[in-house]
């Protein structure tokens, strides 16, 4: 007997190896505030997974031990994966942390650090910090059986532009919009959406992007469903438990309107909006008309971002918050109407809802950020406001470029029309606080940078 089970022991313990689950995509840094991070991660035939994290700057009369959390996997996704998000604190403001996974008692490694910082409260004690972050939308990952035949349509610079990005040391990653592209024989299913999610996010090359900083998204049409896509698209609702399955923000939408994926955080003296441009979206072929007025946000979204750019003018929290960047998939200042765009221009009501509503609280230091064209630009709108306005659009990282000629546009200051990643940069005193705009290409090159004073976008009123 003792023979036989020393002859069964290695395949015993093969079995055993082969059974245990592994990690296929991840870990990525979700959210991130003064006392609490989102760690994300995807496994598959996984029973339980833990994660392990530990304070590498604990002050001197307060030693840091590991903390462990355990969960088990949940259900496989229609997809076959295990998407799962760990929400860890109560952590401490401004500190540094490193982690690690485990799987069903196997340590995951990686070959890069797994670690995140707080954010420090720098509220009542001192100026804000100087940040930086990058931005970009339309990243489409090439998968040739369902690709369109031909030339491939995305880049295929992933190798190179992604750990550009790992390695660039800004502060979080704020995704707007076509992050993936669901194609044809995706859009079609409930499998083929979370197929799609699960195959673009396990891209090698990605990994490391993900561990390197915090990572925000809103959604555009391609996470949504088909291109174009309006709010009464069918399967919106299968695209949206994937989105949140796969994007650990803080919140989506609100108790009265659970189906949208609108949120907010904030970073040093800045408040970041995301609006969700699908959920509510009319179709934007549909003429206004009188009386009803077309909406790409909603009554419910438009009352949240009403309240939202009203808070600014609480004092206390004025005090904090210098600027407010509203960031949403499609372009907002734009005025080109041509077959296919999906900018605001098409929805003159709603927009001019927002801009009154701005003007007539006297909120300064709005500036827009979207993606979807596929050229990357800065316009700067004088007249809608008493201080000018400026949108930052970042288009695309990997998928296709808009390199035909452009529709003239007096309010553009910069173009780029190939593929590219935006960094958005905030310095200096309180008194004289800086925004620097850089466009780089995969490699990390310039290629294009504006240059602002923030005191520029103060209500008149205000005192910079």
């Amino acid at each position: 007997m003792r023979r036989l089970v020393v002859l069964l022991l290695p395949g015993l313990v093969a079995s055993l190896a082969q059974a245990a689950g592994a990690l296929v995509s991840g870990p990525m840094l979700g959210y991130q505030t003064h006392r609490e991070v989102a760690v994300w991660l995807e496994v598959e035939n996984a029973r339980e997974v833990s994660l392990a994290y530990q304070r590498v700057d604990p002050p001197a009369d307060a030693p840091s031990a590991p903390v462990i959390v355990t969960r088990a996997a949940p259900a496989p996704s229609p997809a076959g994966g295990q998407p799962m998000t760990f929400v860890l604190g109560p952590l401490d403001p401004g500190a540094s942390y490193t982690y690690s996974v485990t799987v069903d008692g196997r340590i995951a490694s990686r070959p890069y650090p797994l670690a995140f910082r707080t954010t420090a409260q720098h509220e009542w004690r001192g100026p804000a910090p100087d940040f930086s972050f990058l931005f970009g939308s339309c990243a489409y990952f090439n998968d040739p059986p369902f690709d369109r035949p031909g030339k491939p349509y995305g880049s295929g610079r992933d190798e190179v532009l992604w750990p550009t990005m790992a390695a660039s040391g800004a502060d979080f990653m704020l995704w707007l919009g076509d992050s993936i592209y669901l194609r044809e024989a995706d859009f079609s299913s409930a499998a083929g959406i979370w197929s799609r999610f699960r195959h673009d996010r396990a891209t090698p090359a990605f990994q490391s992007f993900l561990a390197a900083m915090p990572h925000y998204a809103t959604w555009d049409d391609h996470e949504f469903g088909p291109n174009n896509a309006n709010g009464d698209w069918a399967l919106a609702p299968v695209a949206r438990a994937a989105f949140e399955a796969y994007w650990p923000n803080q919140t989506f939408g609100t108790p009265d309107d659970p189906r949208a994926i609108y949120h907010r955080f904030q970073q040093g003296d800045a408040v970041f909006l995301l609006l969700d441009n699908r959920t509510h979206r009319d179709d934007s072929t549909i003429p206004e008309a009188p009386g009803r007025p077309k909406l790409q946000y909603g009554r419910a979204q438009l009352a949240w971002l009403k309240q939202q750019l009203a808070s600014r003018n609480e004092g206390g929290a004025r005090r904090h918050q210098r600027l407010t960047f509203i960031a949403t998939g499609s372009q907002f200042l734009a005025e080109r109407t041509y077959p296919g765009s999906e900018d605001h221009h098409r929805y003159q009501a709603e927009r001019a809802e927002i801009l009154d509503f701005i003007r007539e609280n006297k909120i300064g230091g709005v500036i827009f950020l979207s993606g979807d064209v596929h050229y990357t630009e800065v316009l700067r709108r004088d007249g809608l406001l008493p201080y000018p306005l400026y949108e930052f659009t970042s288009s695309s990282l990997t998928a296709g470029s808009h390199t035909r000629e452009l529709p003239a546009d007096p309010g553009r200051l910069l173009a780029v029309q190939r593929n590219n990643y935006c960094r958005i940069s905030l310095s200096g005193p309180s008194e004289a606080r800086r925004l620097l705009f850089t466009s780089h290409d995969e490699t990390g090159a310039e290629l294009a940078r504006h240059e602002l004073d923030l005191s520029a976008l103060a209500w008149p009123s205000e005192t910079p």
